[in-house]
């Protein structure tokens, strides 16, 4: 999405990735600098705050809430690291996670994000096997099954769709979609928002000051 330029690094292509987490993506041949350079970057980031964005490395008692998920691959004759950036503070509002899937999504996912996961791939809990047959069934016009956690969800795509010509299952997994797509942008830890990015901007200044 956007290029930044590494001073320390001058082999390593550097850029952030368009994706509703926070991502950093280099692309090298020299393996060596390639992971110095995410190591520099995985060092700056677990002692960076930012208030503005309720970005916080340490917790008031020095416990450390800063690290990172890092991707490697191989691809057209370059090596590539995704730096995802992860921060497991709790807050009074949010005691599971400021950066984990909040509550008003949990009732699909509210398992802590993975790597495979990061990747877009969702992994979703066994029990919504049966629990999305009842969403289904209920929005189908069956009044008497148990919905449970997604009661409100459910009476939600009852009064957006009209179920009499649209497909339930079809609606009901788009639906689940786009709830994966909030808990992505929940574990973002640099919002896609203007303040967020412009943050995410800030970030990245401190990867060419050395300490």
């Amino acid at each position: 999405e956007r290029a930044f330029e590494l001073k320390d690094f001058p082999t390593v292509h550097a850029g952030i990735v368009k994706w509703p987490m926070s991502v950093i993506r280099l692309m090298a041949t020299d393996t060596e600098q390639l992971i110095e350079a995410s190591e520099w970057i995985r060092h700056q980031w677990e002692s960076y705050s930012d208030a503005s964005v309720q970005v916080k490395a340490y917790s008031d008692s020095g416990e450390r809430h800063h690290t990172v998920t890092p991707i490697a691959r191989f691809r057209d004759g370059r090596y590539e690291m995704d730096i995802v950036l992860r921060d497991n503070q709790r807050t009074e509002e949010f005691p599971d996670g400021l950066f984990h899937p909040h509550q008003d999504v949990q009732h699909i996912k509210k398992e802590n994000i993975g790597l495979i996961e990061v990747m877009g791939t969702a992994i979703l809990p066994g029990r919504l096997k049966n629990e999305l047959q009842n969403v289904i069934a209920f929005l189908n016009g069956d009044e008497t099954v148990d919905l449970g956690v997604h009661t409100a969800w459910a009476q939600d795509m009852k009064e957006e769709y009209d179920f009499g010509t649209d497909d339930a299952e079809a609606i009901v997994r788009q639906e689940v979609g786009y709830k994966f797509e909030r808990v992505l942008q929940d574990a973002g830890v640099f919002k896609r928002d203007e303040a967020g990015q412009v943050a995410f901007q800030r970030f990245i200044a401190t990867l060419n000051v050395k300490n």
